[in-house]
């Protein structure tokens, strides 16, 4: 009899000890279970977020092809107007805007203001780009010697997009000076820039004198 109830002892403690690991492993259950219902919940709330951030960037990207098409319609009604103003009732196309004058493939705009409206290189260029521009660059030989800057009312040369960068003559197109015989002068610091004049030739200057400027964009193909 002793021996079966040292035995009956022996059972009930391995059945109590499986019984505490039981109610631990169903509190840890239960634990689990009430994270994954609440990590559940915050993916449907995030879900529900994504589904309004998908549709307001839909409309977004409605409202931006809508303002893009507009405003493509409003630069090609710009581009009419501009290279093709109407005259006595009819419209005439010209290669170039009013003001610009045609040689090559380009159009150029000579600011040969007052000296008080000289402006320096900085101040031309930024001039160029508002009428959607750039200050000249010259491609060849040809365009060097047709393009015009001519001394009239005391100017004394034009800004052309040419500067001194890195001991070198740079092109605002990126492009370096191939002919160094166009300017006789060496790029020795920056800060200098170039400045053109019919019958004076090019002349290294300090780009912040001032000066008058030439423009040039793209002739319009017709």
């Amino acid at each position: 009899y002793g021996q079966l109830a040292g035995c009956f002892g022996i059972l009930s403690a391995i059945l109590l000890s499986d019984y505490t690991n039981l109610t631990t492993a169903s509190a840890a259950l239960k634990n689990t279970i009430t994270t994954l219902a609440a990590e559940n919940h915050n993916l449907t709330l995030l879900n529900e977020e994504l589904k309004k951030d998908r549709k307001n960037l839909s409309d977004i990207i409605e409202h931006m092809e809508k303002t893009g098409n507009e405003l493509n319609v409003s630069r090609a009604q710009w581009s009419v107007e501009a290279y093709c103003p109407r005259e006595a009732g009819d419209r005439k196309c010209n290669s170039c805007q009013k003001g610009w004058k045609p040689n090559f493939s380009s159009c150029y705009a000579y600011n040969d203001h007052k000296s008080s409206n000289w402006r320096n290189w900085e101040g031309a260029r930024e001039d160029c780009r508002t009428k959607i521009s750039d200050l000249l660059v010259v491609a060849n030989e040809k365009e060097k010697v047709k393009t015009i800057s001519p001394a009239i009312k005391g100017i004394t040369g034009y800004w052309i997009g040419l500067r001194a960068v890195n001991g070198k003559w740079r092109w605002i197109d990126g492009s370096d000076l191939i002919d160094r015989t166009w300017i006789k002068q060496h790029p020795a610091e920056d800060g200098h820039c170039v400045t053109t004049l019919t019958n004076k030739g090019w002349k290294s200057v300090s780009c912040n004198e001032t000066r008058a400027w030439i423009c040039e964009k793209k002739a319009l193909t017709l």
